[in-house]
């Protein structure tokens, strides 16, 4: 944040930063207020455990690598289901990159069910406490590519880690960079399913969300998306409509008058890019 303002103001505002840090702080609050649930809910499912894994050190590893899959896909499904979306997208509403915009998290995962992709792993037979422990790292490795101030690294880091780089693709609102690298840690994921996209300096990103949030209301920030669903499914005209408006990719409309991110990136290369 500091490099930000020294470099150039206009990559640093004080009301979007001081935003990010009340969405942080209620994402705190509401995940300790749940933390409770999701550990009652994998200790359920690890009792119907495949194998049992023992505290080793590469059972940590293996459960590194395999939670990092698995939050690959989760984030995947929080860019393309509206429902998950509707959590992810605060995350995503800052028109700045910094180190704050890592802490602009969602006050309703348990309510998205974002956790879901990880029970899994417990399924396969990782204990709890080991599969929450791999998760805080991940999340740790993640705080720091949130930056402007680290261009691209060595070769060999870009082909196999996720990346400050990486990560501004991700966050772009360019057609060229729309749904585009999910990694977590390893963006060989991305790499493996088709979703890589490498930055280019010719089209350097512009960030934020495709329809910007407008305003630095802590509260609009966190519900702008569930508001925006609950008046969807409403103004539906039957069920398939409504089940559209929660399940389909965010931007879908039962009349199409609207532009998903296929859509986006159609028109923008029908254009010649």
């Amino acid at each position: 944040m500091l490099w930000a303002w020294a470099k150039d103001r206009r990559r640093y505002c004080p009301r979007d930063t001081l935003t990010s840090l009340g969405l942080g702080l209620g994402s705190t609050v509401a995940g300790a207020l749940s933390a409770g649930a999701v550990f009652a809910i994998a200790t359920w499912v690890h009792g119907f455990r495949l194998l049992d894994i023992p505290y080793a050190w590469w059972a940590f590893v293996l459960c590194f690598v395999l939670d990092d899959l698995a939050y690959y896909w989760f984030h995947r499904s929080a860019h393309r289901v509206r429902w998950f979306w509707a959590s992810h997208v605060i995350h995503h509403s800052s028109q700045h990159y910094n180190l704050s915009t890592a802490l602009r998290q969602t006050w309703t995962g348990f309510i998205s069910l974002g956790f879901i992709w990880r029970l899994p792993l417990f399924l396969i037979g990782f204990p709890p406490a080991m599969v929450f422990f791999v998760a805080a790292l991940n999340l740790v490795y993640q705080f720091w590519i949130h930056t402007e101030a680290v261009g691209r690294m060595l070769r060999w880091f870009e082909a196999v880690m996720n990346t400050p780089s990486h990560h501004r693709v991700h966050h772009a609102v360019n057609a060229r960079y729309l749904d585009r690298n999910y990694a977590g840690v390893f963006i060989v994921w991305d790499k493996l399913f088709g979703t890589f996209e490498g930055e280019r300096d010719d089209d350097r990103p512009r960030y934020g969300i495709v329809h910007q949030l407008g305003s630095f209301h802590l509260f609009w920030a966190a519900f702008h998306e569930w508001i925006g669903i609950a008046r969807d499914v409403r103004a539906a005209p039957g069920w398939r409509a409504k089940l559209g408006y929660l399940w389909r990719p965010p931007g879908w409309s039962h009349d199409g008058s609207r532009d998903t991110s296929e859509t986006i990136r159609a028109k923008w290369e029908a254009r010649g890019r």
